[in-house]
């Protein structure tokens, strides 16, 4: 890693923020992008104190000219990009049968489309690099999840780009990795939108019993560097995919059971 450039988007907090520490500890040039201005200095300040080289910008990654701007600004300060993680997500928690359509649309927005767009406009440079092209996509994006239709359906979408991805660049050099975390504790399920986008403000899950973004940041980086095709994680992540494939109906009771026991979960039997 040393003295590559590593762009990850979504880098404010959780899994994104423990990466730019990853990388960075390798020697990598890290550039994180964020929406908010003050979580963004926060991890500002924090890799100015681990001494890592990297550049902060404020970008939207559902806005294609954020995306843009995002890759010229990399460009213009480090003069070349190695490695492109989209790692930048939102979730949403509600019943489709009161689910505004447009959550749905605001969640395919960031993690679809924001992918898509960074993607895009990073290929040239990773091509010319002969680096990577991370996705952190989800077990969601294997397998279904009851009050999360819109989230599992953006990275199902994410999973099928990135596959299709790979293949057009088999013979390029670019390595594509889809990695897919199982439940890691971040902030993603504090800023889970409800069935009319409001943040919920609080996780469903015991933050403290799941795999921490850290160690979820190590293994994405030891996958990049061997440059796997994918990287499932956990031992609850790796039976929920593989269950998946081989006993679909089994999975389909197994999944529901265990989410209906979530917080508040609005599923009934």
């Amino acid at each position: 890693m040393k003295d590559k450039v590593v762009l990850i988007t979504g880098a404010s907090s959780g899994i994104g923020r423990s990466m730019a520490f990853a990388f960075g500890r390798e020697g990598a040039k890290i550039v994180i992008c964020a929406r908010k201005a003050d979580a963004l200095d926060n991890v500002s300040q924090e890799l100015r104190q681990a001494h890592i080289d990297f550049l902060a910008l404020i970008a939207d990654v559902s806005i294609e000219a954020d995306v843009q701007r995002l890759i010229e600004q990399t460009l213009a300060r480090f003069g070349r990009l190695d490695i492109l993680i989209n790692n930048a997500g939102i979730t949403m928690r509600s019943m489709l049968i009161d689910t505004d359509p447009a959550v749905i649309q605001k969640v395919m927005d960031v993690n679809f489309m924001g992918t898509v767009y960074a993607t895009r406009y990073a290929l040239p440079y990773i091509q010319q690099s002969k680096g990577s092209i991370v996705g952190i996509s989800s077990i969601a994006g294997y397998r279904g999840l009851p009050v999360r239709s819109g989230y599992s359906a953006s990275k199902f979408a994410m999973n099928g780009f990135l596959e299709a991805l790979r293949t057009e660049l088999l013979h390029s050099g670019v390595h594509v990795l889809t990695a897919c975390p199982g439940f890691t504790a971040s902030n993603i399920r504090f800023a889970a939108l409800d069935a009319h986008g409001r943040v919920a403000g609080e996780t469903v899950r015991d933050e403290g019993s799941m795999m921490s973004a850290d160690e979820c940041a190590d293994h994405i980086l030891r996958a990049v560097k061997s440059r796997k095709r994918e990287l499932v994680l956990t031992t609850q992540g790796k039976f929920t995919v593989f269950l998946n494939k081989w006993l679909p109906s089994l999975m389909d009771k197994l999944v529901f059971n265990t989410l209906a026991k979530e917080k508040n979960s609005p599923l009934k039997k």
